[in-house]
């Protein structure tokens, strides 16, 4: 666990920040360099890969803070604090998509054609990011029997546990690397963006079992396990729509 990559001077650069910042930056170089074969503004992908970014860390520690509001209650100078992570991803994801529904809306974008460009590269960005929760030392993982050999121990502790972003990244990788070839075969707007949905709550409610930072709430399930199955659900029916669609309009052509 590196918390802390270096020092400069008076200022500390923190693990995670940095991947968080790399995998953006990644990403949004990635969907800039595509931008054309979707037909959208190279220059519009940046501002629309900030503007994403500023509600998905709004939106992620928003979150965050309102499943742990007893400890910011006690502590509420901690609120600005995201040196120690702290971070929700579906709390990102839904304020970050309600950001990028405004910027497209006011530019004359189509939030689909957009969402399609950026679900790849989302995915990836993700990645960088579970490896920062790794070097942090949050979002880990419960206790692993002992002969199990990819266990990890954390500073400071004596249990085994499960590499749970480790699991999270390589998922993520998988996710990446099949929406990529699922671009070029895209049928319907949308549909990259609605597949990365069902595949990201999939990987979520799987990998959520081995993770031991989160209560089991409900029939021995996280919140986030709850939350991923109602966007199966959810994307599942629209994605089911759009597709029907797509298939009338062929039909009627």
């Amino acid at each position: 666990m590196h918390p802390i990559i270096t020092k400069i001077g008076p200022l500390y650069v923190y693990s995670y920040g940095l991947m968080v910042a790399i995998g953006f930056a990644v990403a949004t170089l990635l969907a800039y360099k595509h931008a054309d074969d979707f037909g959208i503004n190279k220059e519009r992908v940046i501002d629309l890969g900030i503007v994403m970014l500023a509600g998905g860390i709004i939106g992620a520690r928003i979150v965050y803070i309102a499943l742990n509001y007893q400890y910011y209650v006690r502590n509420p100078l901690e609120i600005v604090n995201l040196t120690k992570g702290g971070l929700v991803w579906y709390g990102a994801f839904i304020f970050g998509m309600i950001a990028a529904a405004w910027f497209v809306h006011k530019n004359r974008i189509s939030f689909w054609n957009a969402a399609d460009l950026f679900a790849p590269y989302i995915a990836l960005a993700q990645a960088f990011g579970r490896i920062g929760c790794l070097l942090n030392g949050c979002c880990y993982g419960s206790a692993a029997p002992s002969g199990f050999m990819l266990s990890v121990i954390f500073p400071g502790e004596s249990v085994l546990r499960y590499p749970t972003q480790v699991f999270s990244a390589l998922a993520l990788l998988l996710i990446y690397a099949i929406l990529r070839v699922w671009q070029k075969r895209r049928h319907f707007i949308g549909e990259i963006f609605l597949g990365y949905c069902l595949l990201y709550s999939i990987k979520r409610f799987s990998v959520e079992f081995f993770r031991g930072d989160y209560p089991k709430i409900f029939c021995g399930l996280t919140i986030s396990q709850l939350i991923s199955v109602a966007v199966f659900i959810v994307c599942s029916i629209i994605f089911i729509y759009r597709m029907l669609k797509w298939k009338r309009s062929l039909k009627s052509a």
